[in-house]
């Protein structure tokens, strides 16, 4: 199996969730840990090969995002935040703070599933060499050349267009948040104004996008950020 190797750890209080997340885990072959609490996940982490986290916010001992801020002093693992917290700011707080994704209750076995599999085909990108470009449905962004083409056609973008679609699809699957976005493209002092960058996409959709208000290739997540189509 792909994923025989590869070991999650369930991070969830509730037990009919952490139940129903262990069976779809183990419905798809993936060897899988679980703990209660946050002491006893950073306990497992620290002394057992975990390869990603699936991470409930309301923990009873400590606060989910103090635990990201923990595990990402010293890990780079992939965390997918698993929570009821449905606020688009719970959301990019969590994203902010170093969760690489977030899945908001109730969810299916299929989007758990989906999100497992996209993180994990993530971290197998950071950690092989270096891609040399991107591809997706039709649309290919060679990161040598800096040359953008949709189904074999060339298409000019602007030297900010082309900085934000490399970002996106270096991160493709992954929720960007408009915060992470300004800081990354703009600057740090650029602060929180997002009349650019919403501009910055509407252009970039227009050329990229045969519907621009249905795309294909950069999905808005509403309050949060955008994301790049992953296959």
């Amino acid at each position: 199996m792909e994923y025989e190797k590869v070991r999650i750890l369930v991070v969830e209080d509730d037990p009919q969730i952490r139940n129903f997340m262990m069976y779809c885990l183990h419905n798809e072959d993936f060897p899988c840990e679980c703990a209660a609490c946050g002491k006893q996940a950073l306990s497992m982490l620290i002394s057992e090969p975990i390869d990603l986290m699936l991470l409930d916010l309301g923990l009873p001992d400590m606060d989910g995002m103090d635990m990201i801020r923990h595990v990402r002093e010293w890990s780079q693992l992939p965390i997918i935040v698993v929570s009821a917290r449905d606020q688009d700011k719970e959301k990019a707080a969590a994203l902010d703070g170093g969760a690489d994704d977030y899945i908001t209750k109730p969810f299916s076995a299929m989007e758990l599933m989906a999100r497992i599999r996209a993180a994990l085909r993530h971290r197998k990108q950071d950690t092989g060499t270096k891609k040399m470009s991107f591809e997706v449905r039709g649309l290919k962004i060679d990161y040598v050349k800096r040359i953008v083409s949709l189904n074999g056609q060339a298409i000019h973008v602007t030297p900010m267009e082309y900085s934000m679609l490399v970002l996106l699809s270096q991160n493709a699957g992954k929720v960007l948040t408009t915060q992470m976005l300004l800081k990354t493209i703009w600057g740090s002092s650029y602060g929180t104004d997002t009349q650019a960058l919403r501009a910055l996409m509407a252009g970039l959709r227009r050329k990229i996008e045969t519907s621009p208000a249905d795309p294909s290739y950069i999905f808005t997540e509403i309050g949060v950020g955008y994301r790049m189509a992953d296959e």
